[in-house]
């Protein structure tokens, strides 16, 4: 067993009593309490409340939002007996998150669209923010943050000096969690129609009308600047391309061709305008179609140097995971037959149910399947604006391979 807190917690505040047998995981700092670790939660709890997180013997573990239809039941969010989770510390955990991107370098002249609330990384879970240069579009996944909808907005302008704030909260997280979601433009210019920033250099204008994540995908920013490094005197594919992040990087990079697919007409005609936008439109064909069909078609076999491969999250939960290995052991398989021996294939996960060594098992089989080897090269995880926290595996939900497939 850890080591116990001495604080023994004698508030009037409600109380959630673990288990015993479920405390180290909790200890230790992972910020999740299961439902099925809770012994007894006593002092009259509604959802939504603040409570306090108690081991059997009632030392102190830490405090959250009670949120009783959820599998997660309280997501801790200090460690501090004395903290209350209202304005005044929403907003020193703002701050801290604001200084955390200044000491990344974030924002630069080159870039400013970035995370810069990353939920449980900047010990605020429930609440995720991106930064798009004078806007900000958030998200607030849990009944707690939801609740107080108001006090977040009012901390986030008086933090950050935004003027424009965009809800993005995702009706399924709403719906799990038991409250309506309020999306739409909160402040700022009621006639909003894309968000304008910059990425790398790259001049971005991503219509409000996309629905992934809050709008883009930061968390690839690190992995699309390798793969312009990697892409000079190649011809590329960047399959489920969204807005065609990865296919401006290697186009830039020196790219002798490259062929961005997605299913997404909008996404699709954004990522045109895009390229046009950064001079690139000449390197570039956007092909609205299905991955699968492509990757299957004769016309393609041996036909790119390097392919990226990030499809969208195929495990949300532990319960799909071995339907999302079945898919990415084909797609590695339908993968290699599009590239020439040699090549590269750079293969992402964006589900935390998906590991890394489950990733690297599914490339292997996959590129066996197809009658090849594949031989990692390097590992790749999310960007630092997506900070982890050490006790918390679940928080490395983006994982990728960049592997060189070969003849048998």
């Amino acid at each position: 067993m850890p080591q116990q807190s001495s604080v023994r917690y004698g508030s009037a505040m409600p109380s959630v009593i673990l288990k015993p047998g479920h405390v180290q995981s909790v200890w230790s700092g992972h910020p999740w309490v299961y439902s099925q670790a809770v012994e007894r939660v006593q002092g009259g709890a509604t959802a939504g409340d603040e409570v306090t997180v108690l081991d059997p013997r009632g030392n102190y573990l830490g405090s959250g939002y009670y949120s009783p239809r959820s599998a997660i039941v309280v997501r801790i969010a200090t460690r501090n007996p004395k903290a209350r989770l209202d304005n005044s510390w929403l907003r020193k955990r703002l701050s801290q998150a604001h200084e955390l991107r200044h000491e990344m370098g974030l924002p630069t002249v080159r870039t400013n669209g970035f995370r810069l609330v990353h939920a449980e990384g900047d010990n605020l879970p429930g609440l995720v923010v991106d930064r798009y240069n004078e806007t900000v579009a958030i998200q607030l996944t849990t009944l707690g943050m939801h609740r107080r909808r108001a006090m977040v907005m009012d901390a986030i302008q008086g933090v950050f000096g935004v003027k424009t704030i965009v809800d993005r909260t995702p009706t399924s997280f709403a719906k799990l969690e038991g409250f309506e979601p309020e999306p739409g433009i909160v402040c700022g210019p009621m006639d909003l129609d894309a968000y304008r920033f910059m990425e790398r250099g790259f001049v971005y204008e991503v219509p409000m009308a996309l629905t992934q994540k809050t709008g883009y995908y930061f968390d690839q920013r690190p992995l699309r600047a390798r793969v312009e490094q990697l892409s000079r005197g190649r011809r590329v594919l960047d399959a489920f391309c969204f807005v065609g992040s990865f296919a401006l990087a290697a186009a830039r990079g020196g790219a002798t061709s490259v062929l961005a697919v997605d299913e997404n007409v909008i996404a699709l005609e954004t990522g045109a305008r895009c390229a046009k936008a950064n001079g690139l439109s000449d390197r570039i064909a956007f092909s609205r179609g299905s991955v699968r069909t492509l990757l299957s078609s004769s016309q393609h076999t041996a036909k790119f140097d390097l392919v990226v491969l990030d499809p969208p999250s195929m495990a949300p939960s532990q319960k799909s995971l071995q339907r999302a290995s079945k898919a990415f052991r084909w797609l590695v398989a339908q993968g290699c037959r599009v590239l020439r021996p040699g090549g590269l294939m750079v293969l992402s996960a964006c589900s935390a149910a998906v590991d890394v060594n489950t990733l690297t098992r599914m490339l292997a089989m996959g590129a066996r399947d197809a009658g090849m080897q594949a031989i990692v090269l390097e590992r790749w995880f999310q960007g630092m604006d997506h900070p982890v926290p050490a006790a918390f595996p679940e928080g490395l939900y983006l994982k990728s391979l960049i592997a060189r497939i070969n003849p048998i």
